[in-house]
């Protein structure tokens, strides 16, 4: 992991490759009606064959029992603890969006939702409505002013938005907004501790803004707010592990956070075969990537079952065509679970892979929550994913004498 005190002692620079392939929300649990996970009931004859090659177990993202946003769970694939390394989401949004972010600002995720007569939430994202419909709705919500803080609505992707708030004496330490649960109401912003009173307000009057801009819209009839924070410093990936990483994602948050960490932000296209072709095309230039899957967890928030099914088989439709770049190691792995009967982020551990010329006869039966429990690696932190990631590539050295 990132903090092992020793590591600039034990890592190797060498010709071998990594793909960590995260398939977002990648964890399941099983059905009422037949027992089985989503992971159980998809048909992935790619993955069940490499699982059969590979060293399998199940990852535990933080501690037992919490569940992570997708920013703790990536930190701790990438080794980082996810206690200690607290980032908001705001500011990864911003970031994968380009926005030049200064010390002091204060950035935060906007969703665009959908409300009923009573101001309660039916839609958390608003029917995830097009870019071409939400993108207008931004443009429009950009045009509020308060006297000493400049205040800016980007768009980002269908119902996702960055508010950024830049001025003199702001604070990230903001409620959200989010209630995080239909049939609640909208929350209202309040100061975390005594110096983020007037960063509360501001975000009150925005709030109050969206309300009365938005209303009578057919779906994005009121605007959400997560994840207040502001710029921090990390250590450096690439260097820590020595490495030259580089990162592959369509989405904006994956793309901030990867940026943080000093890996290099590949361009790519908005689906996953757009970015598996750009691993192709980048393979010779990196020896780590990171590749990034969706729709497995959307499908999952939205509590569609057989849609995250759908969405597995399709990622396991790709399985082939990286596994003939050849690279050294191939990681398969989740950042959390997102089971369709929650419609939610949970606890439960989730499946790793870990695939290279050391893992024969390691293997489990197939790809999922069961087999991969009495898989060789058994249950771990996700934070040692990384390390396991350097030895089977030939990157790690003795420790000790």
């Amino acid at each position: 992991m990132i903090d092992f005190p020793y590591l600039a002692d034990i890592t190797l620079k060498t010709d071998s490759r990594i793909v960590l392939l995260v398939a977002d929300g990648l964890g399941g649990v099983p059905h009422r009606d037949t027992g089985r996970s989503e992971l159980e009931s998809a048909h992935l004859p790619n993955l069940d064959a490499l699982a059969q090659e590979s060293a399998c177990g199940l990852t535990i993202p933080v501690l037992p029992g919490i569940t992570p946003g997708s920013g703790p769970g990536h930190l701790a694939l990438f080794g980082y603890d996810p206690v200690k390394y607290q980032i908001g989401r705001g500011v990864l949004e911003a970031l994968g969006i380009g926005i030049a972010l200064q010390h002091g600002d204060v950035a935060a995720r906007g969703n665009f939702c959908t409300v009923g007569p009573d101001g309660r939430l039916t839609d958390r994202r608003a029917g995830r409505i097009p870019s071409s419909e939400s993108a207008p709705l931004c443009a429009a919500l950009d045009k509020l002013t308060v006297e000493g803080i400049s205040l800016s609505v980007h768009h980002v992707k269908e119902h996702r938005f960055v508010l950024l708030l830049r001025g003199e004496g702001l604070s990230d330490r903001v409620s959200e907004t989010d209630p995080g649960r239909t049939g609640e109401l909208p929350l209202p912003p309040k100061a975390l501790e005594p110096g983020a009173g007037r960063t509360a307000k501001v975000v009150g009057t925005f709030v109050e803004h969206a309300r009365e801009l938005l209303r009578g819209q057919p779906k994005a009839n009121m605007a959400v707010l997560r994840g207040f924070s502001q710029l921090s410093q990390l250590p450096s990936f690439g260097s820590a592990y020595r490495l030259e990483p580089a990162a592959i994602a369509a989405y904006s948050m994956y793309r901030g956070l990867t940026q943080l960490l000093g890996m290099q932000v590949l361009p790519t296209g908005s689906t996953f075969g757009e970015e598996v072709e750009t691993l192709a095309a980048q393979f010779s230039a990196h020896d780590f990537f990171y590749l990034h899957y969706k729709p497995a967890d959307a499908a999952g928030e939205d509590g569609d079952f057989e849609g995250k099914v759908r969405a597995l088989e399709q990622l396991d439709a790709f399985i082939p065509r990286i596994r003939e770049l050849k690279p050294d190691v191939l990681v398969v792995a989740g950042d959390h679970a997102t089971p369709a009967l929650l419609a939610a982020h949970s606890w439960h551990p989730v499946p790793l892979l870990v695939h290279s010329r050391w893992t024969k006869g390691q293997g489990s039966a197939a790809f999922n929550e069961r087999a991969c429990r009495q898989g060789a690696l058994g249950t771990l932190p996700a934070t040692q994913v990384m390390l396991l990631a350097l030895a089977h590539a030939g990157k790690l050295t003795k420790y000790g004498p």
